[in-house]
């Protein structure tokens, strides 16, 4: 039997309807760890999880505990299948006295099978299992084994003033078109050694940070790597860093979620070269 036209058309495109949803990119699923001491974990897990879910077609899902202890009782460090079916994992907690070993193996067991990753101020600081992360590491050496992760290594931080952040690499898929800013009173964490000894580390910004001294009113500035990336592991998996990040107001900048955005969506490859997600990975799935 022959359709009229009109008919036809409408059956063709509705039949072409369920191909065209088929082919739609699912959400990336991406595992936000957050806890431990120091920081307002229990607002900035929304924070983030509501900023990148606008900025990105992701869902971010929680590993998160109440716990301010600076050993949180976080599954990633007993179970090294934490990540199964995540596409990628946000690490924010703040695990600084975590210092055993076969735990730091268990939370990169999925780093080193190759799924790629975004670490967030605090987890700089965090899973030290060498006495000596004060002082220069040799990278690949068994003490450096978070850093290696990291692609950068970092001990402490100074007071809490502004820091004025320059994108050193404006042509980088994750910094183009992003503008110099400068933070509320951040956290500026050092850099034990240069950057470039990590042999796949990229700098991306540098933060400069003016304190004065309360005893002799003397000012003196610090400058530091504040945005980073890195591969990680014999698959080479992509990590993004920023140190930025401590207050509440910092992390629902408009600025730092777009930052992180990119960075997140450069590690899973969804980042195109002008800096725009891939089709399929935008807001909404655009």
């Amino acid at each position: 039997m022959k359709l009229p036209l009109p008919r036809l058309l409408v059956a063709l495109s509705l039949g072409a309807f369920p191909l065209f949803a088929a082919s739609a990119p699912k959400p990336l699923r991406i595992l936000l760890v957050t806890g431990g001491c120091c920081h307002d974990y229990p607002a900035q897990k929304d924070l983030l999880k509501k900023g990148l879910e606008a900025r990105a077609n992701v869902v971010v899902e929680h590993m998160h505990t109440p716990d301010k202890s600076t050993r949180p009782p976080l599954d990633c460090l007993t179970n090294p299948n934490y990540a199964a079916g995540f596409d990628l994992v946000i690490h924010d907690e703040c695990a600084a006295d975590v210092k055993d070993a076969d735990l730091l193996a268990n939370v990169l067991k999925p780093h080193r099978d190759g799924l790629p990753a975004v670490a967030l101020h605090c987890a700089m600081h965090s899973y030290r299992v060498s006495p000596d992360f004060r002082t220069a590491l040799t990278p690949g050496s068994a003490g450096a084994g978070w850093f290696d992760f990291l692609g950068l290594q970092s001990s402490g931080h100074g007071p809490q003033e502004p820091i004025a952040i320059t994108f050193a690499e404006p042509r980088h898929p994750i910094t183009k078109g992003l503008a110099d800013w400068t933070t509320i009173k951040e956290e500026l964490y050092n850099n034990v050694q240069p950057p470039t000894a990590f042999p796949a580390h990229r700098s991306l910004a540098t933060g400069r940070q003016t304190t004065t001294n309360k005893k002799s009113g003397q000012t003196s500035e610090s400058k530091s790597v504040v945005v980073w990336t890195n591969e990680f592991g014999p698959k080479k998996a992509r990590v993004f860093s920023t140190t930025i990040g401590h207050n509440n107001a910092t992390v629902d900048d408009a600025r730092y979620l777009d930052l992180v955005a990119r960075g997140l969506l450069w590690a899973a490859g969804k980042l195109d070269d002008s800096g725009k997600p891939l089709a399929g990975y935008g807001p909404g799935g655009k």
